[in-house]
């Protein structure tokens, strides 16, 4: 498939990209390449094959949740430079 270079100075302008000749002829030539790929594509039998996301299988690479003991709010406030309340004091960032 073809693209024109009225088609690039048009998407151009909806995209408000300001081109000079030089890029407009230059993006035509990709843009048309890029297109007659597709088309190639087009051709391709994929008649009984499932769509895909992604090119290679992936598995969850996540580990099961498991049910841990917790700290005492006292064990994880024992090292706090402050604390009040049961909670972690910090510095203020925000006036």
């Amino acid at each position: 498939m073809k693209i024109t270079k009225e088609e690039i100075e048009h998407v151009a302008h909806l995209a408000r990209l300001e081109l000079d000749a030089e890029a407009i002829e230059r993006f035509a030539g990709q843009i048309g390449a890029i297109l007659a790929y597709v088309d190639k594509l087009k051709q391709v039998d994929t008649e009984g094959i499932a769509p895909t996301s992604h090119a290679i299988s992936l598995t969850n690479a996540f580990r099961e949740d498991e049910v841990h003991v917790h700290l005492e709010p006292e064990q994880s406030l024992a090292n706090a430079p402050e604390k009040e309340d049961g909670t972690f004091l910090v510095p203020r960032i925000i006036k």
